[in-house]
């Protein structure tokens, strides 16, 4: 009997709250901000967020924290809810904080009749310089002490559009020598004459994401607040709105951060690489996007695993990208395709063939025989790899050399008889010698060999593009090591290369993987036509990585 897996610290939580009936259902939300695209720590957030609610009686929300018109764009919207539902995820409302506009107002008006809040003329400058330091108390500023009743009137006059952007905003008023520097009279509201991609210009005035968040969680009656451990400062400030308002009690629960390593999950680092064109954009496969994976190949099962494996903790560290591709390698070993593709062409001719012959030979779909077979054409023109011919073999070489047999794939055993060289020396061709009646499926032949190699009929073959992606940067950590972090970019993280494949590759699809056979996992790429195929390598069928580390 396999072991149970632990709980981790929120489904204990949770579990204690619904053992003491404090919740009959849960409900969660995963909020992100509709600036940029998601990224694999979201899908951390996401599994996390949208797991528990497939594990525990309840539903999660999704909701887009658009409070701030500048950054924000539908394209972005639309690509975080295409992100989700590809990693097999369903939220059962879909919800922006920019549909408590009003609702917000109004709890800020609220803040303001108890004297709780009041508005401020101070530059973002002069705010700073009152703000004090962890070991020194702030000062009051010199607005702290208007009415009520100027508050309200200057508050709805910001909400008018009277004031340009920067002159005013709204403060909490709690206490300018707090402990922690985040409850030092926060800002609640800033004027920002912007146009918003869904209220359009109906508010020139928008909350802060500290008064938003909070009350956004109540309004939707969240039960289980979770966020990262950065936000851990401001729960006390969370806290103390809902209490002030006097609304449902949503609480905050905080997790650690789940970095990458070789690559970089900051959205403004991520914004750099697209605008200094190190990338082919948002959805290039060597970024960590979300979108950047599903293109590069990875599969949302892969991502699940993933995440599950690496569970949630308290404290941050930085997961080995090679622990993701093993989740990976895992999954496509069970449900790619095989197919033959040759990366590095040679031509193999088999001098006893006949000379306009073309045979099908039967070749497997898949990792069992649930996926089938297909016809594969041979003839007497094949392409191998360059690699699978050596013209003086190592000890324990098994594949092609001089005198040397070996099967191919599906087919016959050859025997190398001879090879040409071009003027440069390079080995441009192998003559071999076929065996018929070693034919796969019926070998009578009774010749052992201990090689196998992949081929290609020449003939038929298609070209094709093919774009081995490796790590985006050369060191674990770029964001901790001294300069830009760019500078460690590694410039041999995407190698285009042409080559031969099977024609059955003529029908590839984007929704399959394919396994290269020997070579690696691989995908058709969106940038791929009738006339041109593209493929992307999604990972290779060993971790090259691990053996560089050796080293």
């Amino acid at each position: 009997m396999s072991e149970e897996k632990s709980l981790n610290f929120i489904e204990e939580i949770i579990e204690a709250d619904l053992a003491a009936g404090k919740y009959q259902s849960i409900v969660t939300r995963f909020p992100p901000e509709p600036n940029g695209y998601l990224h694999m720590g979201h899908a951390t957030s996401i599994c996390l967020n949208f797991g528990l609610t497939k594990k525990y009686p309840g539903y999660t929300n999704l909701r887009f924290d658009d409070t701030n018109p500048v950054t924000e764009d539908t394209e972005y919207v639309d690509s975080i809810k295409e992100d989700i539902k590809w990693l097999g995820f369903e939220w059962k409302n879909e919800l922006y904080a920019s549909d408590y506009f009003d609702e917000l107002y109004n709890f800020a008006i609220t803040l303001i009749r108890k004297g709780l809040a009041y508005v401020d003329d101070s530059t973002s400058e002069e705010i700073a310089s009152l703000k004090g330091s962890p070991t020194e108390p702030g000062t009051d500023s010199s607005y702290r002490s208007r009415s009520m009743d100027e508050n309200l009137d200057l508050f709805e006059r910001m909400k008018n559009g009277e004031f340009e952007d920067g002159t005013r905003t709204l403060r909490a008023k709690i206490d300018m020598a707090h402990t922690n520097m985040l409850m030092r009279d926060p800002l609640l509201y800033r004027i920002k004459h912007a146009h918003h991609h869904r209220t359009g210009d109906k508010w020139c005035i928008y909350p802060m994401y500290d008064f938003a968040h909070g009350q956004s969680d109540s309004i939707e009656n969240i039960t289980h607040s979770i966020c990262t451990l950065e936000f851990i400062p401001h729960r006390e400030l969370y806290d103390w709105l809902i209490e002030k308002l006097e609304i449902f009690p949503s609480h905050q629960y905080e997790f650690a951060r789940r970095n990458l390593s070789y690559t970089v999950m900051s959205k403004r680092k991520l914004l750099q690489l697209v605008n200094d064109k190190h990338v082919n954009g948002w959805d290039d496969p060597r970024m960590p996007t979300i979108s950047g994976m599903r293109r590069r190949g990875f599969t949302p099962q892969s991502i699940r695993k993933f995440c599950d494996t690496i569970g949630i903790a308290k404290r941050e560290n930085i997961v080995d990208f090679s622990l993701l591709e093993f989740c990976l390698r895992e999954d496509l070993n069970n449900t790619a395709l095989r197919v033959m593709a040759v990366l590095d062409p040679v031509k193999l001719v088999i001098t006893n063939y006949e000379d306009d012959k073309t045979e099908d030979l039967i070749s497997e779909n898949g990792p069992d025989e649930a996926y089938g077979t297909r016809a594969i054409p041979f003839s007497k023109e094949l392409w191998i790899e360059r690699e699978d011919f050596m013209e003086e073999p190592a000890k324990k070489w098994f594949r092609l050399a001089p005198g040397a047999m070996v099967r191919l794939k599906s087919a016959y055993i050859v025997r190398c008889d001879h090879f040409i060289k071009d003027e440069n020396g390079t080995v441009i061709e192998i003559q071999c010698t076929y065996f018929p009646e070693s034919k796969s499926g019926s070998d009578t032949s009774e010749i052992k060999v201990k090689g196998t190699i992949h081929w290609v009929s020449a003939a038929q073959a298609i070209s094709a593009e093919v774009r081995l992606y490796d790590r985006l940067f050369k060191v674990e950590n770029p964001s901790s090591e001294e300069g830009d972090f760019k500078d460690y970019i590694n410039p041999d993280s995407l190698q285009i290369i042409y080559a031969f494949i099977e024609p059955s590759l003529q029908n590839a699809t984007t929704e399959n993987r394919y396994q290269f056979l020997r070579k690696g996992y691989f995908c058709l790429d969106k940038d791929s036509s009738s006339e041109k195929l593209v493929f992307n390598r999604t990972v290779t069928l060993k971790d090259a990585w691990a053996k560089e580390v050796k080293k």
